[in-house]
């Protein structure tokens, strides 16, 4: 009743994967992750108002997404210590998506953007027996 298909079609599925999603590979994954916890980082640095450090972010996130990050200041009120906490957690994050695609210059300014919000964090903080990444009771 129906002629068989003997030509292959025109139409591909995504990546001709075999269950018709699109995939994409670590190396992709982690590329997106590290640019999402930089652009992260980026919100908190450039409430913080450090703009050298927001620049030094905003290349990489370039770099990995292709174009550069949007930027805008979308204050959210919160204190400068626990932005630097936030900070801190964020570049810690983004250390270790660094660290395990293998990208040097994004993983150096994230130990070095950590290191900056511990000194911040240490200048702010009161007594000697109170570490600076643990929020006070």
């Amino acid at each position: 009743m129906y002629e068989p298909i003997r030509t292959k079609s025109v139409h591909r599925m995504a990546d001709d994967a075999p269950d018709g999603y699109p995939h994409r590979s670590r190396e992709e994954e982690l590329d997106i992750q590290l640019a999402g916890h930089l652009a992260a980082l980026l919100a908190v640095t450039d409430e913080l108002g450090d703009t050298e450090g927001g620049e030094l972010i905003a290349r990489q996130v370039a770099r990995l997404r292709g174009a550069p990050p949007a930027r805008h200041a979308g204050l959210t009120g919160a204190a400068a210590d626990t932005l630097h906490r936030k900070a801190h957690a964020l570049a810690g994050r983004a250390l270790v998506v660094a660290a395990s695609r293998a990208d040097t210059a994004a993983a150096i300014l994230a130990a070095e953007r950590m290191d900056a919000h511990t000194a911040a964090l240490t200048a702010a903080a009161p007594a000697a027996d109170h570490h600076p990444l643990v929020a006070a009771p």
